[in-house]
């Protein structure tokens, strides 16, 4: 078989033409090819939708998708951009890209194309990549072509028109950690036939269809793959068409707990007397100063401690924990604190919340779920676990009788106030929550001391008592997995392939609590990597990776 993009009919005469469709002449091989670039060739395509030109040679259409007998599909679209509607017939608009599109993703299970043929090369497409020497894809190509070839997924993508060859490094269409790894596109253009450069004009491959490739095999990652080229400016339209989200106003039915006695006042009953009150923004993550050891997709993170990965949260064990399931919910994205989170993740936080209290009363079991929002970066809910005959008063009068020794005013929080009407972004503060709702807090004015979220839960959360807890704040849990030959897991290794395996069942469990646990993470892998030889567990902090300070 053999597919042809760019201009089929270029210095081609007339005379030569004739000689094929007359069947004079006969092309050895089955050829596909798209149609006019200009109005100059449109004369060669009698019909818009497609039709043979001559013996074994197809012009494919204006549109669509071209299956083979043994399973290969090729997406093409022929012409060059255009901005009117209806667009001339050498050139294709915004809505035969949307068909095209349509017509492919409303298939069920779409996972991606075989091939996609296009004339014009997509914009930005060196973004992240091997550069195409004097092309300035930022200026040529087009943007219709980018949205196209992001959404189709096409494992190879051919293109001609700019009279260069160009083979990029494969990207990848999913994104790391955060969605299902899927397989990789090559976009490879081509230079015009005989041209005096000798520059490649011809690529020569076999592919095998991808409904027939073995799954694992179908999504295995080159190592020079880079990420979508297409991704950020599919970002860009979006935020472009995209009106401001605005909060809506909050029902005036109840007072804030204001930590500040002094200046304690009742909300406005309406938004007149809120004074020059501007509309909310939506909120979006900040960027971290520097390296982050929570940001799932920082080089930081110990990817080996994570349990779950939702859509705006993930969880992991805490390294160097109280308990074995002693453990961490983390944004993924980078938020300083609770009063800092979104509406969308403070939702997956609270699923997480609930797919954790499910999870350890199944184990006779409760949990008591704090956050220190001074001196750290990123937001870290430490959840653990107590023993279920703990009561909530048991649980509360041990931190606030510890706060007295620290001279720290721990406060309750009144049952039906929030810990965001209490803290605006950016003060620091001490939280806690029992998985019963009940919540104390401090708002920090001076210090505080680091490891008071540890020292303060009761004796019988930990092996230590709490004198030596307080002496050893820095204490440090068995690692995941030994350092022994040939990666075997040692006796460590295999109590935290038993934390990381209850965990997923339990948190599994109840249908729609919460996050469901994976009972397997392809990339979690609790063999030699999981700690580096010479290094420790790490210092006693609950964090879930990054390096000892």
């Amino acid at each position: 078989m053999l597919l042809c993009v760019g201009n089929f009919f270029g210095s081609t005469s007339d005379a030569e033409w004739t000689e094929y469709r007359t069947g004079a002449k006969k092309a050895p091989i089955q050829t596909f090819v798209l149609g006019a670039n200009d109005q100059e060739t449109v004369r060669y395509f009698p019909e818009f939708s497609g039709c043979e030109l001559a013996e074994n040679i197809t012009y494919l259409g204006r549109r669509g998708v071209f299956s083979s007998t043994s399973g290969l599909q090729i997406a093409y679209l022929s012409g060059t951009e255009s901005q009117d509607e209806p667009a001339p017939a050498y050139s294709f608009s915004s809505k035969d890209v949307t068909e095209l599109k349509t017509s492919l993703l409303s298939t069920p299970n779409f996972k991606g194309i075989d091939i996609l043929l296009t004339s014009p090369w997509p914009r930005d497409v060196e973004n992240f990549a091997n550069s195409p020497g004097k092309i300035n894809t930022k200026k040529c190509g087009s943007t219709l072509i980018s949205d196209l070839a992001a959404s189709l997924k096409p494992r190879y993508h051919f293109a001609a028109l700019e009279k260069a060859y160009y083979e990029r490094l494969p990207y990848r269409n999913h994104t790391v950690l955060q969605e299902t790894p899927q397989h990789v596109s090559r976009f490879i253009a081509l230079a015009d036939v005989g041209n005096t450069s000798k520059k490649k004009y011809l690529y020569a491959f076999s592919i095998v269809p991808m409904s027939l490739m073995d799954p694992a095999e179908l999504v295995k990652q080159p190592q020079d793959v880079t990420e979508n080229p297409y991704r950020k400016s599919q970002k860009e339209a979006q935020k472009t068409t995209k009106a401001l989200v605005c909060a809506e106003e909050e029902p005036a039915c109840q007072f804030f707990f204001d930590l500040n006695k002094h200046q304690g006042k009742k909300r406005p009953s309406d938004g007149k007397e809120r004074g020059n009150s501007q509309p909310k923004q939506a909120k979006t993550p900040s960027q971290p100063t520097g390296p982050c050891w929570f940001c799932l997709a920082s080089p930081e993170v110990e990817k080996h401690l994570v349990v779950s990965i939702g859509t705006h949260c993930y969880l992991a064990l805490a390294k160097g924990g109280l308990l074995p399931d002693h453990v961490l919910i983390l944004p993924i994205g980078h938020y300083q604190s609770v009063v800092d989170l979104s509406p969308e993740v403070m939702e997956e936080v609270t699923k997480y919340k609930s797919a954790l209290k499910e999870f350890f009363r199944s184990k006779g079991k409760r949990y008591v779920l704090f956050e220190r929002n001074y001196k750290s970066q990123h937001l870290q809910l430490q959840v653990i676990p107590v023993p279920l005959d703990c009561t909530s008063e048991d649980i509360k009068e041990c931190f606030i009788t510890q706060a007295q020794e620290q001279q720290i005013d721990l406060l309750e929080i009144p049952e039906h106030s929030d810990i965001t009407q209490v803290a605006r972004p950016g003060t620091p503060y001490f939280y806690v929550e029992l998985d019963t709702g009940e919540k104390l807090f401090h708002r920090i004015r001076r210090s505080f001391p680091l490891q008071f979220g540890r020292w303060a839960p009761p004796s019988s959360l930990s092996p230590f008592p709490r004198p030596l807890r307080r002496s050893l704040p820095g204490a440090e849990a068995a690692p995941l997995c030994s350092q022994g030959g040939a990666g075997q897991p040692g006796a460590a290794g295999a109590a935290g392939a038993r934390r990381l395996a209850a965990l997923r069942r339990g948190a599994g469990r109840g249908g729609g609590a919460g996050p469901r646990l994976p009972p397997r993470l392809p990339a979690l892998r609790l063999g030699r990597a999981g700690v580096t030889p010479g290094r420790r567990a790490g210092r006693g902090d609950g964090r879930a990776g990054g390096r000892r300070r």
